[in-house]
């Protein structure tokens, strides 16, 4: 199962292919992708279809044996973004001896440090001309080789380097591409990478590219390590690691590690409706038509409740007896920070699946919606921990109540605990995967 979750997450460099990989997966699982701009059709207990919007959200629905109206239905919200450098238009800058940099912004709220000096690659989207303005073609890029680097300035320049050193999202981050070697390279280094990455699949000319939604992305395969191998480093598991559990759980795959005979896919239609949203943009403020703040959820609920039982009213109905789990992951307690957590509630990396709560109603989390969860956990046979922030320490936000603006759900925010947070390369716990499987799974099953 770990050894899964590594591939997806060296798979998954930026959201487009997180998702692009995500509908990889429930196409061979049999689940149907619609088209939202189409009728949605007759709705039966046993389908299975999936939709995404602007190719970096996806949403999954396996519809159960009772109607929404009557059972709600089970989500699991996580999010396929993570902090990164966005590569700005006309990103090339020539300098002495022709070495090219990459002018880039920074997306997210990323530990900058943690990306200097390491192999980065680019990965995300080409925009290419369509048969018509209004449907230009979307094409994917992963250049699977290191391709660039943000070097640091020699500490004989910097003598305070190691006493902190405020960067410059401008000026200290832009990352080295290349040395030109010819004239006809000057102003092309970057769009010759693409034009031979997207040639691999298909010829294409440049005057084809229209616009590029392209993003650096840490080039070095994820990997366990520790004396049992217990831990995790790869870079994105906040969120992919959440992404990936809701994936395995929504498929039954935790039963084929367990030896079922059952077929991933095959397995005995749920009598509540199963739901997986994967969101982006969640490191920005989620405000987008792909993010949480986003209504199409609740307009593709709306739409699966009406077409069983031709009310609104039904939504509605389903909504009071859904219950969401927004997870997204949590901090784990930093052994040489000890002072930075609670006292009595510092959840630890191989402990199992995290609670979190906050007093500002940052998260959905309340005693009943925690007990709930804590529950499912105990029938899974998986162990449970809290998270509160130190309360001289600002924390952060997630999906929860972002997604309760659109859709009032009871639910509870949870996650993984991990370290470094943010950083180019996070660590999480192997233990810790097996167990939200284990407890996710528990959740889609009840009824």
């Amino acid at each position: 199962m770990i050894k899964r979750l590594l591939h997806f997450l060296d798979a998954s460099p930026v959201n487009f292919l997180a998702v692009k990989n995500v509908s990889d997966e429930l196409d061979q699982a049999g689940f149907r992708r619609i088209d939202p701009r189409q009728p949605l059709g007759a709705v039966h207990a046993g389908d299975k279809f999936y939709v995404t919007k602007n190719d970096s959200s996806i949403y999954a629905f396996e519809i159960g044996s009772r109607p929404l109206s009557e059972a709600g239905f089970h989500i699991i919200c996580a999010h396929c973004d993570s902090p990164t450098f966005r590569i700005k238009p006309n990103a090339e800058m020539t300098c002495e001896g022709g070495i090219v940099k990459l002018n880039t912004e920074v997306y997210g709220g990323p530990i900058m440090s943690t990306w200097f000096d390491r192999p980065l690659t680019i990965a995300g989207r080409v925009i290419v001309r369509g048969q018509d303005a209004m449907n230009p073609e979307t094409r994917l890029l992963h250049v699977r080789r290191p391709l660039l680097q943000i070097s640091n300035l020699a500490i004989h320049f910097n003598r305070q380097v190691n006493d902190g050193v405020k960067l410059s999202k401008q000026k200290d981050t832009l990352p080295l591409l290349g040395i030109i070697n010819d004239e006809l390279e000057r102003g092309n280094l970057l769009m010759n990478v693409i034009l031979e990455e997207l040639g691999k699949e298909r010829a294409i000319s440049r005057d084809d590219i229209l616009d590029f939604d392209l993003y650096l992305a840490d080039a070095t395969p994820a990997c366990t390590f520790g004396v049992h191998d217990e831990f995790i480093s790869s870079g994105r598991l906040d969120d992919l690691s959440m992404c990936y559990a809701g994936v395995e759980a929504l498929l039954g795959k935790l039963k084929v590690l367990e030896g079922s005979s059952v077929p991933v896919g095959q397995a005995e239609s749920p009598s509540t409706t199963k739901v997986l949203a994967i969101f982006d943009n969640e490191e920005t403020g989620s405000q987008t038509k792909q993010g949480a703040g986003s209504p199409f959820l609740a307009t593709m609920l709306k739409r699966i409740a009406m077409a069983q039982s031709g009310t609104e009213e039904a939504f509605h109905q389903a909504v009071e007896r859904a219950f969401m789990v927004s997870a997204d992951n949590a901090h784990a307690w930093h052994p040489n920070y000890s002072e930075k957590y609670d006292p009595t509630n510092h959840p630890v990396l191989g402990g199992g699946p995290v609670i979190k709560f906050n007093a500002a109603q940052k998260y959905a989390s309340d005693a009943a919606s925690a007990a709930v969860f804590a529950e499912i956990c105990r029938e899974a046979g998986v162990p449970c921990q809290r998270f509160v922030n130190h309360s001289d320490v600002a924390g952060g936000s997630t999906l929860g109540n972002i997604l309760a603006s659109s859709l009032p759900l009871r639910g509870v925010d949870m996650g993984n605990p991990i370290l470094a947070m943010h950083s180019c390369r996070e660590t999480g716990a192997v233990a810790d995967h097996l167990f939200t499987v284990k407890a996710f799974t528990q959740f889609y099953n009840e009824a």
